[in-house]
């Protein structure tokens, strides 16, 4: 049966264009939400991998905040789902990392996917399909990867719930509405539910 699986799952990984993953997890690509559309030409490849108005606001904050009471001396700051490689089978995409200088030194920038762990990672929503019942615990078994990779802290923020979801390794994970105070890194916090409102953004 497990044979048989795994072919199966090679075969449809063939019948779908690379374009169209989001992400590989123990070898297994995870497609963008809405990419069975793209193949019932129904959408294009550009409609599922943009981000919402909503998504993009929340980056567009962060990095405000990032920018505003960290050092860029020493730390930088990663947006636009950088591409992580961790190994052989799990290559991931994140979309705000940050990274100490230290360890993202000039030489591991390059054309390739990053090689080295971030700091911080920061999730906005599931950008995978989840129509498969057996993927059902992606957040955390990805959350679990980047932690056991090196990640210090990952942020997952669910727009739809208005939830942030804050994971460290070896302690209990926490979930908070995002209208509370949420520390970043280095004693600085971030409040979505604040920040929309002063802007009249309706939640």
């Amino acid at each position: 049966m497990l044979i048989a699986e795994k072919s199966r799952q090679r075969n449809k990984a063939k019948a779908i264009p690379e374009s169209l993953i989001y992400e590989i997890i123990d070898g297994k690509p995870f497609y963008y939400d809405g990419y069975k559309d793209v193949l019932a030409n129904k959408k294009t490849s550009e409609e599922i991998m943009g981000a919402s108005g909503l998504q993009s606001y929340i980056i567009y904050y962060l990095l405000k905040v990032l920018y505003a009471k960290l050092d860029d001396r020493k730390y930088r700051f990663l947006t636009n789902e950088i591409g992580t490689h961790l190994d052989k089978n799990n290559n991931l995409s994140g979309d705000i990392y940050i990274y100490d200088k230290q360890t993202l030194s000039p030489d591991k920038i390059n054309t390739h996917y990053v090689e080295v762990a971030p700091k911080i990672a920061i999730e906005i929503d599931i950008r995978i399909d989840l129509s498969d019942e057996k993927d059902f615990g992606y957040v955390f078994t990805k959350t679990h990867k980047l932690l056991d990779f090196g990640v210090e802290k990952v942020l997952w923020i669910f727009t739809k719930h208005q939830k942030v979801m804050v994971a460290t390794k070896d302690q209990d994970w926490l979930t908070k509405n995002w209208n509370q105070e949420i520390e970043l890194l280095d004693g600085e916090y971030f409040n979505i539910g604040k920040f929309l409102a002063d802007e009249g953004v309706e939640q």
